[in-house]
């Protein structure tokens, strides 16, 4: 395979699944979470292993 047939795959690939995700869940715009959070209010969600138990 030369390097032109790999990359024309590659990017016919990649857009075959931005396609499929798309159909699967279309993007709502008032369920995403915000980009930046910073000073939102908006609890933390999830873990950081560098912070002490209470």
């Amino acid at each position: 395979m030369t390097r032109r047939s790999t990359a024309t795959l590659m990017a016919l690939g990649v857009a075959g699944l931005l396609a499929f995700d798309l159909a699967a869940s279309p993007p709502n715009p008032y369920r995403a979470p915000p980009a930046f959070a910073f000073g939102s209010g908006l609890a933390a969600a999830g873990g950081f292993c560098g912070a002490l138990p209470d």
